[in-house]
């Protein structure tokens, strides 16, 4: 791993408990996690990164693939813990599950938000995938993400929330980081080995998610020997952002299982 893909940003907010490392979409940043970071951070220690080419990172050196992204996650998990409890969203949660395979020791849970094995498991997921680096480089990130973030979320979704989502994503996708990212998707196919994953996990999908679908997370919960499903109500694609309260509180209960979070306040009600 290059030394411009260790140098990744990262946003943290909490001082004691155990990590929690946060891991964004492909049109994301850390700036996702804002919700999760107000609010989880009164539990644990919430890191949220920006991938190596994106928003604040800098660029690679180098070509990535999924393998350096979880490589990048796993020494983030080293410089401060001995494991961390990673919530992965779309993109993120393909990394995630790559990392826990990859690196199981430094992975003590996992929560998977609105994500899928991989577009790899579909030739034409796979080529849509590869095409997105052509559309950014011909639209350029503002119209990029004004075409692509309001499916993010539900038809429903507050104008606020839209607005929010394509600022984030016009402020974080540039290329090559984005290419790079595409490619590490489009190739990813994990149903193989997602059996193979020790660790407890906890899916979540939107019950509105017109991106990846409740198919896919499907595919991930049934995978996996040791999960718990849950459909979160009136979100879409982005369902810690859209229902932050709901899909908080399910980490929450998640992280009290898996690591003894003590009864403190209580986030609202599932």
């Amino acid at each position: 791993m290059s030394a411009a893909t260790a140098a990744v940003h990262v946003e943290e907010a909490g001082d004691h408990g155990p990590l929690l490392l946060c891991l964004h979409g492909i049109g994301s940043s850390s700036a996702a996690f804002a919700p999760q970071l107000a609010e989880l951070s009164a539990y644990v220690r919430v890191v949220a990164w920006d991938a190596p080419g994106y928003a604040k990172s800098p660029d690679p050196a180098d070509p990535m693939g999924l393998d350096d992204y979880a490589d990048a996650a796993a020494a983030l998990i080293r410089e401060r813990a001995t494991t961390a409890h990673v919530l992965g969203v779309s993109w993120g949660g393909v990394i995630a599950l790559r990392l826990a395979t990859r690196h199981p020791e430094l992975v003590a849970s996992l929560i998977i938000a609105d994500s899928s094995p991989g577009s790899g498991t579909d030739e034409a997921k796979a080529a849509s995938m590869r095409a997105r680096s052509a559309d950014l480089a011909e639209l350029g990130p503002r119209a990029f993400a004004e075409a692509r973030g309001p499916r993010l979320v539900s038809p429903d979704a507050p104008d606020e929330l839209v607005r929010r989502v394509v600022d984030t994503m016009a402020d974080s996708v540039r290329l090559p980081g984005y290419a790079y990212a595409a490619e590490s998707m489009a190739s990813a196919d994990l149903r193989a080995e997602l059996p193979s994953i020790a660790a407890p996990t906890l899916v979540l999908c939107g019950e509105q998610d017109r991106v990846t679908g409740v198919e896919a997370s499907q595919a991930v919960a049934g995978a996996i020997h040791r999960t718990a499903y849950v459909i979160v109500k009136d979100a879409g694609h982005l369902a810690n952002q859209e229902q932050p309260g709901h899909f908080d509180a399910w980490v929450l209960s998640h992280l009290r299982i898996t690591a003894a979070i003590p009864e403190q306040e209580s986030l609202p009600c599932l």
